[in-house]
């Protein structure tokens, strides 16, 4: 009984407790700052610039490069940022369908701070080819958030960047090299960048104006044989003539120079951590047919779907 008793006194106590708990807590109120609360803080500005989401983007510029390849610059609504070597999914309207892909940055990551971004389109597909033949400058797109591992790590990576790059593949290490240059990147970078002919060269101009004790670009062509430039394909062979102590290898091209690299790097033992690639398509298989159907079913109704060999099932539906 004697203990019930102390309960309920203890009880009723908080309630006197709880009634002086609200004028209290109305003068702490009062004391504050008149002084409205900001919309968004610092942390807020800096979230948006590192998530950016997606954003309407003005094409504001167009660079032929090569015969099939071309630069499109474009000024985006919002500050952004990304590492050189990320992709980011550009977006347009087509024949009133919404269609997108993926293309890595060729710009520094500096210019996403003021609004910039550019990116190297090799005409190949079906996306490609509505930018070449029907791009324009002034034209809105969007575009998505910076994504990929496809970059420099300065914790687990060698402080000397090995980049091999086949045809289109030179976009990110392009991105790489301009970052290095301003500062935002402390690492040494020697590009081997392979090519049919001298005329297939992305960039050349320009990788050569970025040339310093801490960027050397060799050129490498498999369909022609000039002065200054190595010949045949890049391989052991040339990489030794150029590149001696600790380094990370980083690879972007196609799915035949992934698999003859693969044979040639066993011969300089690096840990697998050392050696990066870029996956930008899938790996083709010989087929015989060169068209086929698809069917689809979405909920209580099914639909045909025409389809090329060389195109993803993702690519046929869109």
């Amino acid at each position: 009984m004697p203990f019930k008793f102390k309960r309920q006194i203890f009880g009723f106590m908080d309630l006197i407790r709880f009634t002086k708990m609200v004028p209290k807590r109305r003068e702490k109120l009062a004391e504050g700052s008149a002084e409205k609360i900001p919309a968004s803080y610092r942390v807020n500005e800096t979230a948006r610039i590192l998530h950016p989401g997606y954003q309407s983007a003005k094409l504001v510029k167009i660079i032929s490069n090569t015969a099939d390849t071309k630069t499109y610059e474009f000024e985006t609504e919002r500050p952004f940022y990304f590492r050189a070597g990320q992709y980011m999914t550009l977006g347009a309207t087509i024949d009133g369908s919404v269609v997108s892909r993926p293309y890595a940055a060729s710009s520094a990551p500096k210019a996403a701070l003021e609004k910039r971004v550019a990116f190297t389109i090799k005409k190949c597909g079906f996306f490609s080819g509505y930018m070449f033949d029907n791009a324009k400058v002034g034209d809105t797109f969007t575009v998505g958030d910076p994504t990929g591992e496809f970059c420099y790590e300065p914790v687990k990576d060698a402080s000397h960047i090995v980049a091999i790059a086949g045809g289109s593949g030179i976009t990110p290490f392009y991105s790489m090299a301009q970052a290095i240059t301003d500062g935002t990147i402390d690492a040494k970078l020697t590009i081997f960048y392979g090519a049919k002919t001298e005329e297939d060269l992305i960039f050349k101009t320009e990788l050569d104006a970025l040339k310093s004790d801490k960027i050397k670009v060799i050129y490498v062509l498999s369909n022609e044989k000039k002065a200054g430039y190595e010949s045949g394909f890049i391989g052991a062979e040339i990489i030794e003539k150029y590149v001696s102590g600790d380094f990370t290898v980083m690879m972007c091209g196609p799915q035949a120079m992934y698999a003859f690299l693969d044979k040639e790097l066993t011969k300089f033992n690096l840990p697998l951590r050392r050696i990066k690639k870029e996956a930008n398509t899938v790996g083709m298989r010989d087929v015989k047919e060169a068209h086929y159907k698809i069917t689809v079913k979405i909920g209580f109704n099914t639909y045909t779907v025409d389809a090329d060999s060389r195109e993803t099932v993702l690519t046929a539906l869109e």
